[in-house]
């Protein structure tokens, strides 16, 4: 799977749970799980500078830098956390400029490989918030830029604006709000990375997902990832963890071959 000219692997992995709201002061576990999913092969992962407020980003650049040749590291900015369950946009060019700035002093980069804009906020021009990414692109900061939870008119606005390569909404087996925006990415080869792939593990109670589980040796989490991996080649999930054996089983999920009846199933699950 290509975002941009760089070619990544079809299961990436979430880094937030790393750090949460506020990181551990003992980094050990979480360093441990960033550098084992780089040697499972994972060659993408996401991040965010409202993750720890920084702390997410700092965590990964201990853990992994200098990086694997071929390794993406992509975050974030455009929305601030004050609080645990308050999330809060923030699009003024100027703080996207500098949390941009920050971003690349605690990766450790002179380039960032991909920068999103986490939150369209409505209280600021668009025109504005795209301008201040491609300006940053145009000075080589930044070499792609991608959008999250967006519509489909607001992905092509962007695109009058700026070369978007991925799109990163929240989507899974039983939350198909932005169906439409996925099949739009699947037309203009936009890499689609689905947030909260697996529902907060919610799969599990899924009888049609534990069936199918069963009969492949797998469990219900690795049959959601599998399902997103099936619903289009753009498709990119970033499942995260602060375990270890989860992640195996993630990163396991990428050799599970669905039927075209267990798709037929799966398609009828609606979460209830």
């Amino acid at each position: 799977m290509r975002i941009g000219e760089l070619e990544v692997r079809r299961l990436g992995f979430g880094a937030m749970r790393l750090t949460g709201f506020r990181p551990a002061a003992d980094r050990t576990d979480a360093i441990r799980v960033a550098r084992r999913a780089v040697e499972l092969g994972v060659n993408f992962i996401d991040t965010a500078d409202s993750y720890g407020v920084g702390a997410n980003e700092e965590l990964l650049a201990e853990a992994l830098y200098p990086y694997a040749d071929g390794l993406v590291i992509a975050t974030k900015v455009g929305r601030t956390r004050p609080s645990p369950n308050e999330w809060t946009p923030l699009g003024r060019p100027e703080y996207l400029r500098q949390a941009a700035e920050l971003s690349l002093r605690r990766l450790k980069v002179e380039r960032i490989d991909l920068l999103q804009l986490h939150r369209i906020d409505p209280t600021v021009p668009f025109e504005d918030q795209l301008g201040a990414m491609a300006q940053l692109q145009a000075e080589g900061k930044v070499r792609h830029v991608g959008l999250s939870e967006v519509t489909v008119a607001q992905l092509e606005e962007a695109r009058r604006v700026i070369d978007v390569v991925s799109v990163q909404n929240r989507y899974n087996l039983t939350d198909r709000e932005h169906d439409a925006v996925l099949a739009h990415c699947s037309e203009q080869s936009i890499a689609f990375i689905p947030w909260l792939p697996v529902a907060n593990g919610d799969h599990a109670s899924s009888r049609t997902l534990a069936d199918i589980a069963t009969e492949l040796d797998a469990t219900p989490t690795q049959i959601s990832l599998a399902w997103l991996l099936h619903r289009s080649p753009v498709v990119v999930p970033i499942p995260g963890t602060k375990s270890a054996e989860h992640l195996e089983e993630n990163v396991a999920a990428a050799r599970i071959q669905l039927t075209a009846e267990h798709l037929t199933h799966l398609a009828a699950v609606d979460g209830r």
